[in-house]
């Protein structure tokens, strides 16, 4: 554990800093999940996840269960729509508990948040919410040219001042060209082993979907019981209504009782209203 001081002034302990990412880089993998929920972060920590990502939004209950392990908040693109918007939203996170910021917008944009001091994660290869302009959800880099001009975006991300950057579905050896050639924090989202990250998202690597992306592996089978926990909540819910309707629920051990004197009273209490 590292002592730190959050953007909001106060002290803390992180399992990871930025120092340390760029001191592992190209010597040891770090994994890195996206986590929303309380059960979600708990499960983080517990199984020793070196960074996490979740929505901007949720960055106080996150961090509420896990102030430890290293949260990076993700501004939406299209919620935050100007600079100033989304200057604003990335300090509010950090203020929250963030450790970074991670957004698809220009590299302008990204200039902007890093000249201010933060930390910024950048996103490039297949961005889904850009997709309309690649011809659709697919691999990025499968050709010289497209991989040429990626790595110019790699080195412009550089440039603007981002400290990390998400990959996504990039051919995997022009991932471990790139990562090779960049002082960039490269987190590999199906992307292949090259980068000095391996990310997933937690409900693909848990299984809590009927399929997952192709580039991702499902190591767990949550859905099953996802499905069995539908299906005893339904269960539970019939019961309920079964017993209400045939006078079984609420029985007397479940009500609350007054003594019959009391209960005489009231009664005479009632006659003379």
């Amino acid at each position: 554990m590292k002592n730190i001081y959050t953007f909001a002034a106060q002290p803390a302990k992180r399992t990871l800093t930025i120092a340390e990412m760029r001191k592992a880089k190209g010597q040891n993998k770090l994994t890195q999940v996206t986590a929303n929920t309380i059960q979600e972060v708990i499960a983080v920590a517990e199984a020793g996840i070196d960074m996490m990502v979740c929505d901007a939004a949720n960055i106080e209950q996150v961090r509420s269960a896990n102030n430890t392990t290293f949260c990076t908040a993700a501004i939406k693109m299209t919620e935050f729509a100007t600079t100033d918007d989304i200057l604003r939203e990335a300090f509010r996170a950090l203020h929250q508990g963030a450790d970074a910021v991670i957004t698809p917008r220009s590299f302008h944009v990204v200039e902007t948040l890093a000249r201010e001091g933060i930390p910024v994660m950048g996103h490039l290869g297949l961005v889904p919410r850009k997709s309309i302009w690649m011809g659709g959800m697919r691999a990025v880099g499968k050709t010289a040219i497209e991989a040429t001009e990626l790595y110019k975006d790699f080195k412009r991300l550089e440039d603007a001042g981002a400290f990390a950057v998400e990959a996504e579905v990039i051919a995997g050896e022009i991932m471990t060209e790139i990562s090779s050639r960049t002082n960039l924090i490269t987190s590999s989202l199906g992307s292949g082993a090259g980068a000095d990250v391996i990310f997933l998202f937690m409900n693909d690597l848990c299984g809590e979907t009927e399929s997952a992306p192709r580039h991702a592996r499902r190591f767990g089978n949550l859905n099953i019981l996802h499905e069995q926990l539908y299906k005893a909540r339904v269960e539970a819910l019939n019961a309920f209504k079964d017993a209400a309707q045939n006078g079984s629920f609420p029985s007397d051990k479940e009500t609350p009782k007054i003594n019959t004197e009391q209960l005489d009273l009231f009664r005479e209490n009632l006659a003379k209203l």
